[in-house]
């Protein structure tokens, strides 16, 4: 809910015709569930459990746990169904790339209207109940992040590089929902923790860009500048972005909501990140991105961890 012409896509009348093989029922429900992007729902939710438990006040029972499992199951509702309309969108073209041709959809193993409205049904559930069971905010925030990474940031993947910075404000929103949801409003701490995730992305998605370019540019992906602005680009969305991301992610000692161990816990990771963003800009290969992909995915959910440990 940071983060796709159907080739060989079954008939309905022949599923209906011919019996599913042995295992095929639970082969289904496992390319259901990979339409939803489990990989991304983790992040998601790790994220959006920090908004919530960074903004909640504990009453003498310790923290209400009915309205944090209400907030992450609404939550990973809406990212389900955010990943699985991407696919749909974007089924054509994940075709085209050895990484995602044998997706679900773009394989043609579950027919693209039934990927549609699975994607649609679970949106709106995630939406309505997040209205009903949380508060209002989260809902219109998860409904705004919806709208934005399907209807601006996916079309955009293929016109501009500048998608990367698009699709980053959509991408940060779910530790605001996570507030959202404990306090029913957003206040400055909040905002720290969306820039937080917003200039994280940067680099991650430099990592991938970079690990898949040539898939991407095969089916039409424009998420890299072509010629020598490339390398400038690259610099600056993984090295430029991996330092300034330091800073921010001490505001909170300032701000006297975390301590000295969370400063220099969050300093370490800073510095481990930016050591690998600095490894990929200046060599570009595929396995200094990977090991870049690696450090991102780590240390997101380490620094959020920290917060939540340290919190004062």
């Amino acid at each position: 809910m940071a983060i796709y012409h159907t080739v060989g896509t079954l008939e309905l009348a022949a599923e209906q015709v011919s019996p599913r093989p042995r295992g095929g029922t639970l082969r289904l429900i496992g390319d259901y569930w990979a339409l939803t992007k489990p990989e991304v729902n983790f992040l998601i939710l790790v994220t959006t459990l920090a908004g919530f438990y960074l903004a909640s006040q504990p009453g003498p029972d310790g923290l209400r746990i009915l309205p944090i499992i209400s907030t992450l199951l609404g939550t990973l509702l809406v990212a389900s169904g955010a990943g699985t309309l991407n696919q749909f969108v974007e089924r054509s073209f994940d075709a085209q790339m050895r990484r995602t041709a044998r997706r679900p959809l773009a394989s043609g193993r579950i027919e693209s209207s039934r990927a549609r409205w699975f994607g649609i049904s679970l949106s709106l559930a995630g939406i309505v109940y997040l209205a009903l069971a949380v508060n209002v905010l989260s809902s219109l925030l998860a409904l705004a992040t919806l709208l934005t990474y399907l209807f601006l940031y996916t079309p955009l993947k293929r016109k501009t590089p500048l998608c990367t910075l698009i699709g980053a404000f959509p991408g940060a929103v779910p530790p605001l929902i996570g507030w959202a949801a404990a306090r029913g409003r957003l206040d400055s701490e909040a905002w720290v923790l969306y820039l937080v995730v917003f200039l994280w992305q940067f680099p991650h998605f430099m990592a991938i860009a970079w690990m898949y370019r040539e898939d991407y540019a095969r089916a039409g992906y424009l998420v890299l500048p072509l010629g020598d602005q490339r390398n400038r680009f690259v610099i600056w969305q993984s090295l430029a972005v991996s330092l300034a991301l330091i800073p921010v992610t001490l505001i909170p000692v300032i701000t006297r909501e975390s301590g000295f161990l969370y400063s220099v816990g969050a300093f370490i990771l800073g510095s481990i990140f930016s050591y690998y963003s600095a490894r990929f800009a200046f060599r570009r290969s595929s396995l200094a991105a990977r090991q870049l992909l690696v450090a991102s995915i780590v240390h997101l959910p380490a620094v959020f961890v920290l917060l939540m440990l340290k919190k004062k």
